[in-house]
């Protein structure tokens, strides 16, 4: 640690965001460059702590070396700090940028003061690398003869081949859609993660000697029986992609739409043609209404607001979140606590409010007679205990109807479609996920793994690159019989030089 009182003498200062008023006439990134001395300082309130919790399971799933580089970038050692940055994570400059940081959550400066600005220093350093020159190809030596299939090029299926090109493996990844990246490039709005950031690592892998095919649909233009009759080993990394629907009167009216609908349209009508071929859903003068919270929500508001929406409201279900930790969810836990996000800040500045309205529950979608959605019908609720757990119970006499042109779904993703795992024939979890176990990665298909949303369940980039990761492990084991790479939970210090064997 460079600066043992340096928590005692700098306050948390993050990097700002571009102003609101200003960054929603345009779809570049929110973020400003950040000082080189808020840096160092920001590095210099990290505490030694005896246990970093921000690198334990509680904070970061991938054991980010986090006090190592904020103590590098502390005394300007930047070329070093990346080098640390890379030793754990393939793609720092996505979770510098889209994580919702839970190393900060966990850590321990956190339990009194607020917490080192750990994800600024992690986007700092992959950017200063890129810009640099130090981010470069480093292709694998030699070849082992043995190739892998990974379906889906999302985080999970590009972690996993990156770490299974880097000793030695032939890999291809196939991608259903015209662009590699999964939610990176069509989940994720360009404000919050710039797709030139996303092909600048693509372009890097497909140097290193990773091939890519897109528009290869497998279980439909592409038969998985024969990726694996052709492979080694293959890699189901589909995504959770099944939407979950809200079944109420009048979800078949024009206008009401899954919030991956409306994302995924707008980022490919961008990167097409800046908007100018029209395929993509607007909200131009529209009054839009974005159910459910989180990210999704979050980058639906944020985008309704850039086309130009004249109203937007945000329903969630739940109770407002308390303004510090409640009781029930201490420290190191990931901190459920009321935040303003970059989407929600612009609604604020531009129309004077918060969108969020809290304990509100759809009833009906409203027709104008015509087949198109004009309003919501909606009841307000409160959350009682009865029994030991919450219960929802409506509240008599607060119905209301809500105008709406638009409705955006964003109430998260129930698991993977199954059409592939269907033809291979591969045993399902009671959530509907691919059932394999965290660590073996095995489905029960020999030879066919699965890592990710598919596998786990809907969650952050983070833990998709654990288990790309923790997967490729895995697969080089069944493949080789040992294995060089880390495995998951183990920071690749200590596992560099392990090895395995396929039980």
């Amino acid at each position: 640690m460079g600066k043992p009182t340096g928590f005692k003498e700098f306050d948390r200062k993050k990097v700002e965001w571009r102003l609101p008023i200003v960054r929603i006439n345009d779809y570049q990134e929110i973020y400003t460059d950040p000082k080189e001395e808020q840096l160092k300082e920001q590095g210099a309130r990290c505490m030694d702590c005896g246990v970093p919790f921000c690198q334990s399971a509680t904070g970061c799933p991938i054991d980010n070396l986090i006090p190592e580089w904020n103590d590098l970038v502390y005394h300007g050692r930047w070329r070093e700090a990346v080098d640390r940055l890379h030793k754990t994570n393939n793609f720092p400059e996505f979770t510098g940028r889209v994580c919702p940081a839970p190393c900060e959550g966990a850590c321990v400066l956190g339990i009194t003061n607020p917490p080192v600005t750990i994800k600024n220093i992690e986007s700092a350093i992959i950017d200063r690398a890129f810009q640099e020159g130090w981010v470069t190809a480093h292709p694998p030596q030699t070849r082992t003869g043995k190739s892998v299939a990974i379906i889906g090029g999302g985080p999970a299926g590009l972690a996993a081949a990156d770490q299974l090109n880097k000793v030695g493996h032939s890999v291809t990844v196939y991608e259903r859609a015209d662009r590699i990246g999964g939610l990176l490039t069509y989940g994720i709005p360009n404000m919050k993660l710039d797709k030139g950031d996303v092909q600048r690592r693509l372009d890097l892998m497909a140097a290193e000697g990773v091939k890519f095919v897109t528009g290869a649909d497998v279980g439909r233009n592409v038969d998985p029986k024969q990726l694996m009759a052709e492979n080694h080993a293959v890699l189901l990394s589909t995504g959770a992609t099944k939407p979950r629907d809200l079944p109420i009167p009048g979800r078949q009216l024009k206008g009401v739409h899954f919030a991956m609908e409306f994302l995924s349209a707008n980022t490919a009508s961008l990167l097409d043609s800046k908007h100018a071929d029209g395929k993509f859903i607007s909200a131009k003068g529209k009054r839009v209404v974005v159910i459910g919270g989180g990210d999704t929500g979050c980058d639906c508001i944020g985008t309704s607001m850039r086309h130009g929406c004249t109203e937007l409201v945000n329903f969630e279900l739940l109770d407002k979140p308390p303004q510090e930790r409640a009781v029930d969810n201490p420290w190191p836990q990931w901190p459920r606590v009321f935040r303003v996000d970059y989407g929600h800040e612009e609604v604020q500045e531009k129309f004077g409010h918060d969108p969020r309205e809290y304990c509100i529950l759809s009833k009906e979608f409203v027709d104008d007679g015509n087949g198109n959605v004009t309003g919501i019908n909606t009841v307000r609720v409160q959350w009682v205990k009865k029994d030991g757990r919450m219960v929802m119970e409506e509240i008599a006499g607060s119905e209301k109807i809500i105008g709406a042109d638009l409705v955006l779904l964003a109430m998260g993703f129930l698991g993977p479609e199954h059409y592939v795992s269907e033809i291979l024939g591969i045993e399902t979890d009671p959530r509907s996920n691919y059932k394999a176990e965290h660590g073996k990665f095995l489905t029960s298909v020999p030879g066919v793994f699965a890592a990710g949303d598919c596998r786990r369940g809907q969650s952050l980039v983070v833990w998709a690159i654990n288990e790309g990761r923790g997967a490729a492990r895995t697969i080089d084991i069944y493949l080789r019989g040992h294995s060089t790479l880390p495995a998951p939970g183990v920071t690749m210090g200590s596992a560099l030089l392990t090895s395995g064997s396929w039980t």
